[in-house]
């Protein structure tokens, strides 16, 4: 057990591979309050989540899981989709939730929270992103007679320098300066648990030829759904919070992305950043909180 955060840790089969999940079970759970379900983002672990679990478990049973290719999910050298966290998701209610829960996400996990909502409306009792990624609107940026060529270019990249861009960024030094630099607006909150809650994972004996195999899978076309048309089919409630100063998606994506959910509402938060939960986290667990109540 992670005594600060209170996780029991454990681990299931996913397709042969070893996916990892913890829980923390609330001494005060309604029978009628909904399990809630966290993923966390891009090159961050279950544990990113610190100063959320507590707060979130005070009335409900808490989840989390290491999407497969991070944290301390196994890290196969396979074709990486948002497909394939969907049905690892639903892998992981069957096996361990079996009733509709919240699904809370963060960058790619927020993505994975919405598609695996609306493609499996049994799981979900209502769905929380925070920076949700259209990597489908981020596509269509470029002309598509001029795609072929940019996945050709970026295959090329991918083979080239990844390997070795990725032993360089999982440095602890290295994922001090990005998170300070890049994704958090409060440096204060880069501390040491943090880095090596992101470090520990990339030493994996996995871990470069896995990264390798995530960057060829994002460029491919049929990485993900459409995230336009899977909110326009959600049928549960969608809060969308967004820190007001991230500066990986812009929070304009938002006023956009509200639009198409019939039941969404839309938050910013003031001074967070790209992983607001851990940035502002008393804040973001107020408004996940009220809105659940």
């Amino acid at each position: 057990m992670n005594r600060t955060i209170g996780l029991e840790y454990g681990d299931w089969e996913f397709r042969g591979w070893r996916s990892h999940y913890g829980v923390r079970r609330s001494q005060n759970a309604d029978a009628n309050k909904s399990p809630i379900l966290l993923i966390h983002g891009f090159g961050a672990a279950m544990d990113q989540w610190r100063d959320n679990i507590p707060a979130l478990a005070a009335e409900h049973t808490v989840y989390a899981i290491d999407l497969l290719g991070f944290g301390a999910s196994e890290k196969p050298p396979t074709d990486y989709s948002i497909y394939l966290w969907v049905e690892q998701v639903l892998s992981f209610w069957q096996k361990f939730i079996g009733v509709p829960m919240i699904i809370i996400g963060n960058s790619i996990g927020a993505l994975v929270a919405a598609i695996a909502a609306s493609h499996h409306p049994e799981i979900a009792a209502g769905v929380v992103t925070i920076s949700l990624p259209d990597i489908e609107a981020f596509n269509a940026l470029v002309p598509k007679w001029l795609q072929p060529l940019e996945r050709a270019v970026k295959a090329i990249v991918n083979a080239i320098f990844v390997k070795p861009l990725f032993y360089l960024f999982r440095q602890p030094w290295m994922i001090r300066f990005v998170l300070k630099g890049i994704v958090y607006c409060d440096r204060d909150r880069v501390d040491d648990q943090l880095v090596e809650i992101i470090a520990k994972p990339a030493r994996d004996r996995q871990a470069a030829e896995a990264f390798v195999c995530l960057n060829r899978s994002i460029n491919k076309p049929n990485y993900s759904p459409s995230l336009t048309q899977a909110l326009s089919k959600l049928q549960v409630p969608l809060l969308i919070l967004w820190g007001s100063r991230d500066r990986l998606i812009p929070p304009s994506e938002g006023k956009r992305l509200v639009q198409y959910a019939p039941e969404a509402s839309l938050v910013y938060l003031e001074n967070a950043g790209h992983c607001a939960h851990d940035d502002r986290p008393e804040r973001v667990n107020h408004e996940i909180l009220t809105w659940l109540a």
